[in-house]
């Protein structure tokens, strides 16, 4: 199958502290329904605050995915996971904001976390989460063509300029303001996001 094939199958990664309720995420479900080739499985996860199980458990649910129409959506963290599953399957990825060193980044956050859309639910991110980030740094990208990354000058969070070397040779599209979030994603970013995955709505 050739990279313009429709994605049939379809994972979506949320961030540090996020969740599948997290707007960008809800925004990609509700198009799910409405596509015009219609997905064979959609999977937003909720993943655990340990990067080791977070990858087991995305490998274990992927392994029967087909490459060729298997594709990644990843936010924040959940980009770094999309890159290191990418490489890994040789898939289709969008990254949005994506973490380019969150061993680094993240080494601030050990200890009980708060999870962003339900503040009663607490987590620990520990030392040994740093650790295992650090050894998924994937070094360079074997397909860049595979990728396709929307990076904001604007995000608060992580440095565009990062984002922007990490996916050198990947399709880019960067946006002068704009926030971590993508505050504007339905209305500027998520017709692009499905058409590089080859899905249109119906």
């Amino acid at each position: 199958m050739s990279p313009s094939d429709p994605v049939t199958h379809l994972l979506y990664l949320h961030g540090f502290r996020s969740s599948p309720l997290s707007a960008k995420a809800m925004l990609v479900a509700q198009q799910v329904p409405r596509l015009h080739a219609p997905l064979q499985r959609w999977w937003c996860p909720q993943l655990p605050p340990s990067p080791r199980e977070a990858m087991a458990m995305l490998r274990q649910g992927t392994s029967d995915w087909p490459a060729a129409t298997m594709g990644v959506i990843g936010s924040s963290l959940g980009g770094f996971y999309a890159t290191v599953l990418a490489e890994a399957r040789g898939c289709r990825a969008v990254l949005l904001n994506p973490a380019v060193h969150p061993a680094r980044d993240l080494a601030s956050q050990i200890g009980e976390q708060a999870a962003w859309h339900d503040p009663g639910t607490l987590f620990r991110f520990e030392a040994r989460h740093v650790d295992e980030l650090r050894g998924m740094e994937v070094p360079s990208l074997a397909h860049p063509a595979n990728y396709f990354a929307v990076i904001a000058k604007g995000d608060e969070v992580l440095d565009w300029r990062e984002m922007s070397a990490r996916y050198a040779g990947a399709r880019i599209k960067l946006l002068e303001g704009g926030d971590h979030a993508l505050s504007d994603f339905e209305q500027a970013h998520l017709g692009e996001v499905l058409g590089f995955l080859g899905l249109e709505p119906a």
